[in-house]
């Protein structure tokens, strides 16, 4: 299901299927991700999301099927090659995964303390702009104990871009918050990706959220995608899977 069609293809799920044990997480899952757009994947809780970003990145594997990253199949390379490949994506994770015995400019400098050759006052600045552009230029030297929820998220974000990769795929970043620090999350994410001329890929429930940044959006139901389209088509979709998600109905093809 391809309506990026003529669009340039950065990243390719194409016929994944994957289990943990007897659950089956994603069955014959075929996804485009758009290069220079903002991507959104919606679903039931607990429908794989999270792992599609995770097969994205590398960090899962398929059981079956291929995982194209600008036209490699990550899945057929040695663990050299991925992590190479892996150094243009980065993965900002839900509950932003901070190290608390660190500052927050110290969080931050660890992808390029491990990546990169850069020098201390090189470090210093790039993270200092990564800061910025989440609006935490002042928290440096804070811990991230002393940050509300929203600034911890945007911590993460800088941590996640301070590499300036090609793509970064965003894991639930407005889970728990409040709609005000909801919008500043939403806006940030468009910023960094027109600051990176980049491409995003967000997993949310938070429907107003999506339909505020995305350019496509994808739907995830049982182990498959089931509507992939323009932000607005999707939102004018005669889906009735689509439909009753959307509008929250307790009727509808999703069992409830």
């Amino acid at each position: 299901m391809r309506n990026g069609a003529g669009a340039n293809v950065i990243a390719r799920l194409e016929n994944t299927a994957l289990a943990f044990g007897s659950r089956i997480i994603l069955r014959n899952c075929t996804l485009d991700i758009v290069e220079g757009a903002i991507t959104c994947i919606i679903g039931l809780s607990g429908a794989g999301k999270s792992t599609i970003l995770r097969l994205i990145d590398g960090l899962l594997l398929p059981s079956e099927g291929h995982v194209f990253v600008r036209d490699q199949d990550i899945c057929h390379v040695s663990e050299e090659q991925r992590n190479v490949i892996r150094q243009k994506i980065s993965l900002s994770f839900q509950f932003s995964a901070l190290l608390d015995s660190l500052s927050v400019g110290d969080n931050v400098a660890l992808p390029l303390r491990e990546h990169t050759r850069l020098t201390h006052a090189e470090i210093h600045r790039t993270v200092m702009d990564a800061l910025d552009s989440v609006g935490l230029a002042n928290a440096y030297d804070a811990l991230p104990g002393e940050l509300s929820g929203g600034m911890l998220k945007r911590a993460g974000f800088a941590r996640a871009i301070v590499t300036r990769p090609e793509l970064v795929l965003y894991d639930e970043p407005t889970t728990g918050l409040d709609p005000i620090v909801t919008n500043l999350i939403t806006d940030t994410i468009l910023r960094l990706r027109d600051k990176l001329a980049g491409t995003a890929v967000v997993i949310s429930h938070d429907l107003d959220s999506i339909f505020a940044m995305a350019d496509y959006v994808a739907m995830l139901f049982e182990g498959a995608i089931i509507a992939y389209d323009t932000a607005a088509a999707i939102r004018s979709s005669t889906n009735p899977i689509v439909q009753q998600f959307l509008a929250g109905a307790e009727t509808g093809p999703i069992p409830i």
